[in-house]
């Protein structure tokens, strides 16, 4: 009997390394001034973590049973919040707005509070996501010891 690896897991996998590039972005700002490149490097970094986040959610979930009506970020968030995956609904759809206005401005005032968000809340919520998953990995896989 073949124990096939869920399509989550090689997600999880491209999350957890676009993940750690973030939270490393954020610790550098954390320890000094960054440059507007870097900046920009952060904004990049937290957009492209998004995306994998809610995407291996939609795939833990599908992996889970759970069938998806549509399969949007807002979708994907709220049936993750009703199966218990995530906790904070409403902080999630903030990191939703946030990456929806990262994509469609350029304005500077808005620039600027999504970094300060990410510092603050949203780094966290995928950090929390990050540690969960990591656990369901490590149960849902076999081990290659």
């Amino acid at each position: 009997m073949s124990h096939e690896t869920p399509r989550w897991v090689y997600r999880f996998d491209n999350y957890k390394r676009a993940f750690i590039l973030l939270r490393e972005a954020i610790e550098t700002l954390e320890e000094r001034d960054l440059t507007q490149l870097e900046r920009e490097g952060v904004i990049q970094r937290f957009e492209y973590t998004w995306e994998l986040a809610w995407k291996v959610l939609k795939d833990y979930l599908e992996s889970e049973g759970i069938i998806l009506d549509k399969i949007t970020p807002a979708a994907v968030i709220k049936a993750a919040f009703s199966a218990k995956i995530i906790a904070d609904g409403e902080g999630w759809m903030k990191v939703l707005d946030s990456r929806n206005k990262m994509s469609h401005t350029y304005n500077f005032h808005d620039f600027e509070k999504t970094i300060q968000d990410i510092q603050k809340h949203h780094l966290h919520l995928l950090d929390i996501l990050y540690l969960k998953l990591l656990e369901a990995r490590e149960r849902d896989t076999p081990s290659h010891a």
